[in-house]
C-alpha cells in the first residue's frame, strides 16, 4: 500500500494516501464503491443498465449509468438526511458494491438482450441476499429485475415515481410505456397494494383490456398533501409487502431535473421529492432503478444527474434501514 511521508513541521503522521478519494481520480464506479461481481457478504450492488431503445420522444437514458456514476464521484455524500448518530450507510451496508453494466447491445435484439441479462444477474444478486439498485436507462429496464425479485420474495408491491402511469399493454412491442402494465398481467406485482405517484397525465385503455387497479396519487394531490402526509399514505397502502421501486426522474419537475426524455411540467421539487423519499422508512424495499436520467441533455452544471445521485442514495439509505429491521427480527 502506497504511503507518503509529510513534512513533520506541517504533520507529524502517516499519510495513507489510498483511502483518500480524489473525484477526478480512479475507474468510474458508482461513489468510489469498489468495482467487481463477486457477491459473497455483499449489502448492495449496483447495476446499470445502459438501454434507451424504448423512448418514444428524446433520448440519451443509455448514458444514464455513465452519467450517474461520473457525478456522484464528485460529492462525497448525499445522504445528509439520513445521516444521524444511530445510522449511516456506510455503517449499516459496509460492502456496497459497483457491479458495472448488464444488457448493452445494439440492434434488432437490443430488447431481448437487455431482458435476458438484466434478469439473470438480478437474479443472481438477489438470491445472495443482496439489495439490488440498478441505474437506468430508460424505463423499459424494469421487467428484468422485478421479474426476479417477485421469484426471490414474491409478488411484490410496485412503488412507481413517475408522471407518466406507463400502463399500456405492449402485445410484444415493448417500450417504455408497458412496464407496469406487463408485469402486473404477468402476476409480478399486486396492483392494489401498489402505488404509482406524482402522475400527472391521463389515458384510457382499449376497450375489453382489463385495467390494473394502482393506487394513483396524481400530482396536484400528492404536492397538496405534503412530503409527511404523502410518504404516510403510501406506507398505509403497501404495508409490510416487499417492495420494488422505480424512480422515473420526470416524476421531479423539469425545472429541478431538465435532462430526460419526456418532461412534464408541475411536479415536485427536488427537495420535495427527497424528503418522501426520506419519509418512506419502514418500507421493506428489496430493490429498486432509477430511469430516464439523460446527461446529454442535462446543463453544464449537470443538475439532473445530482439530482438523480441524491435519489439513489435515499433509495440505497431504505434498503439499508429494511435489512436493519430484518436483521432484529
Amino acid at each position: 500500500m502506497a504511503q507518503l511521508k509529510v513534512k513533520e513541521d506541517f504533520v507529524h503522521e502517516i499519510v495513507d494516501i489510498d483511502t483518500i478519494p480524489v473525484p477526478y481520480a480512479g475507474i468510474n464506479t458508482f461513489n468510489h464503491y469498489p468495482y467487481t461481481r463477486e457477491l459473497e457478504d455483499v449489502d448492495i450492488a449496483i447495476m446499470g443498465i445502459p438501454y434507451d431503445s424504448g423512448v418514444t420522444y428524446r433520448n440519451g437514458a443509455k448514458i444514464g449509468p455513465r452519467g450517474l456514476r461520473d457525478v456522484s464521484m464528485s460529492v462525497f455524500s448525499f445522504n445528509h438526511r439520513w445521516d444521524t448518530e444511530d445510522f449511516s450507510l456506510a455503517k449499516a451496508c459496509p460492502n456496497i458494491i459497483d457491479y458495472g453494466d448488464v444488457g448493452a447491445y445494439y440492434g434488432s435484439l437490443s430488447t431481448q438482450v437487455m431482458f435476458k441479462e438484466s434478469y439473470e444477474h438480478a437474479k443472481r444478486i438477489l438470491e445472495s441476499g443482496a439489495n439490488l439498485m440498478t441505474l437506468g436507462g430508460d424505463h423499459t429496464i424494469p421487467y428484468g429485475m422485478v421479474r426476479a425479485a417477485s421469484e426471490v420474495y414474491g409478488k411484490l408491491a410496485l412503488l412507481h415515481f413517475d408522471s407518466h402511469q406507463d400502463s399500456w399493454p405492449s402485445h410484444g412491442n415493448y417500450s417504455h410505456a408497458n412496464f407496469a402494465y406487463d408485469l402486473w398481467e404477468e402476476g409480478c406485482v399486486d396492483d392494489k397494494h401498489s402505488v404509482q405517484c406524482y402522475i400527472r397525465t391521463d389515458f384510457e385503455m382499449e376497450p375489453g383490456i382489463p385495467v390494473p387497479e394502482y393506487n394513483i396519487i396524481f400530482a396536484p394531490e400528492a404536492l397538496d398533501l405534503g412530503p409527511e402526509a404523502l410518504a404516510e399514505k403510501i406506507k398505509s397502502v403497501i404495508g409490510d409487502m416487499p417492495v420494488y421501486l422505480t424512480f422515473d426522474i420526470d416524476s421531479i419537475d423539469p425545472a429541478f431535473a431538465p435532462a430526460t426524455g419526456t418532461p412534464v411540467i408541475g411536479g415536485p421539487t427536488s427537495n420535495e421529492a427527497l424528503k418522501v423519499l426520506r419519509n418512506l422508512e419502514g418500507l421493506n424495499v428489496v430493490a429498486g432503478d432509477i430511469v430516464c436520467v439523460a446527461p446529454t441533455l442535462d446543463s453544464p452544471a449537470q443538475t439532473t444527474c445530482f439530482v438523480g445521485d441524491a435519489v439513489v442514495q435515499s433509495m440505497m439509505c431504505l434498503m439499508a434501514k429494511a435489512r436493519l429491521a430484518r436483521k432484529s427480527k
